[in-house]
């Protein structure tokens, strides 16, 4: 009989913070910049420089702390973990153990089976390392830029048994961020960076299983890669009757599989111990209500929200809060025009598919509220029809055109002289009799070649709505 297995998996997930400044020092955070210049003698280790705390980066860990129901350590200190990297200037990093700022906390997420907490373990503020660059001449070189970037860890618990359980804890936690403003999370940029522990034990066993770690996974495709991959070596091994080792492992998800990297530390390996150039954090009740009180509504609330005071469906609901930046646009503009469900639709199809065309995210949109409402405005008065609105929003959309504006410079206002689209249309039929025999014999389709034809002579103009009613009523003669 086949033995059945069961998958343990925990996440560490580095987040890098949105500051200006670096977590102990008033270097700049902002990406990009030629190697080395966004540095000073403390993020670069050097002797006697002292770090000071940016007090922002605590907030931000509270703030997260808070959004995932965590208990807060009021008291709570630094730590030295030390080790050797190339990229690693101190040859220590500053970072959280014995007293982090957040523990003990979860989330809540949506699987098959229905809902399931996942624990957070602790939440601790760090710094980051450098960054080594490998060149073609098999030379490589440290830009210390990065070095002191603030970040936070959330480990969670063990609490997830599939892929599916891990994506979706992930996407959670991701949202609360994004809607915090306190990361963007861009895995594929390096703000947000995902480690997995797994194990497998046999289905029903208490005991744990030996694990191993998988570093710094940038996507959610490679992540489900990478724990379906890693769950089968670990089968394979145990059905082969050896033993699993633990070990810090790399995905290569090109080549679909894992390799050892180095054996697996334990804290004692680190050597930590109180850092000596910090003094503790005392984090007040104060301060903990006015984090608390700034909390915004988040995407569950949202969703919730949208269905049942803008009767939307769950599935628009859902697209709209992807982005914090999009449901801020979704409400401010249903506050002008007062049309939830056509705000939705121009912000779900053309805004989407424009963003898609031009490989941009949600968070890019940059035309204001005002200038959508406009538009809604303009079509509801029947000012311009729908084929033509379309055209509008993309100025809009690309340059935040004014649609009144717009549409008055390029003439596009619906053609209602009743008089010229006879005559247009029945030059039309005049020219093509067979579309209106058929019509009479019965084939709708050629009503649609008549009224397409009245479109293009009107250049889009015209109410296909007027038009349509006056195509079957000249054809009908």
């Amino acid at each position: 009989m086949t033995k059945q297995y069961e998958t343990v998996i925990g996440l560490e997930i580095h987040v890098e913070l949105a500051t200006k400044t670096k977590i102990f020092c008033g270097c700049s955070t902002e990406f990009g910049g030629a190697p080395n210049t966004h540095t000073c003698p403390v993020c670069t280790g050097m002797p006697g420089a002292l770090p000071v705390l940016n007090r922002k980066v605590a907030e931000y860990a509270l703030a997260v702390g808070l959004a995932t129901n965590c208990q807060i350590n009021q008291y709570c200190s630094f730590d030295r973990k030390n080790y050797f990297y190339p990229d690693n200037p101190q040859n220590y990093q500053i970072s959280q153990l014995h007293l982090p700022i957040c523990h003990d906390g979860w989330v809540e997420i949506e699987t098959d089976a229905g809902t399931k907490k996942v624990g957070i373990h602790q939440i601790h503020m760090e710094e980051d390392a450098g960054k080594l660059i490998h060149d073609e001449e098999d030379c490589s070189l440290v830009d210390y830029n990065r070095s002191g970037v603030p970040l936070i860890e959330i480990v969670s618990e063990p609490d997830m048994r599939s892929a599916d359980q891990v994506t979706a804890c992930l996407e959670k936690l991701k949202f609360i961020i994004q809607y915090l403003g306190v990361s963007d999370c861009k895995l594929q940029e390096g703000s947000m960076r995902v480690d997995v522990n797994l194990s497998v034990r046999e289905a029903g066993a208490k005991e744990l299983g030996t694990r191993t770690e998988m570093k710094n996974l940038n996507s959610f495709k490679a992540i489900i890669r990478a724990i379906e991959g890693e769950k089968r070596r670990q089968i394979q091994l145990l059905e082969d009757g050896k033993r699993v080792i633990r070990e810090t492992r790399r995905w290569d998800d090109n080549k679909g599989c894992s390799y050892a990297m180095r054996s697996k530390e334990d804290d004692q390996d680190y050597r930590y111990f109180p850092e000596p150039d910090l003094v503790p954090v005392i984090i007040s009740d104060g301060w903990i209500a006015q984090i608390r009180g700034a909390q915004p509504e988040f995407r569950t609330e949202k969703i919730a929200r949208y269905q049942s005071e803008y009767s939307l469906p769950k599935y628009d609901a859902e697209i709209l809060t992807v982005s914090r930046h999009l449901a801020d646009m979704f409400e401010e503009t249903v506050k002008l025009c007062g049309k939830p469900k056509e705000v939705s639709n121009w912000l779900m199809t053309e805004a989407m598919r424009l963003l898609k065309e031009q490989a941009k995210e949600p968070d890019d949109l940059n035309f204001s509220s005002k200038n959508l409402a406009k538009l809604i405005d303009l079509i509801e008065k029947n000012v311009i029809n729908r084929p033509v609105a379309r055209s509008v929003f993309e100025a809009i959309f690309n340059e935040d055109a004014d649609p009144e504006t717009y549409v008055k410079e390029h003439g596009l206002t619906v053609v209602n002289d009743e008089g010229l689209l006879r005559k247009t249309m029945e030059e039309l039929l005049a020219a093509n009799p067979q579309s209106a025999a058929d019509f009479k014999a019965g084939k709708e389709k050629a009503a649609g070649f008549i009224v397409g034809q009245t479109m293009r002579a009107m250049k889009g103009k015209a109410d296909p709505a007027v038009v349509n009613a006056l195509a079957r009523e000249l054809m009908s003669r």
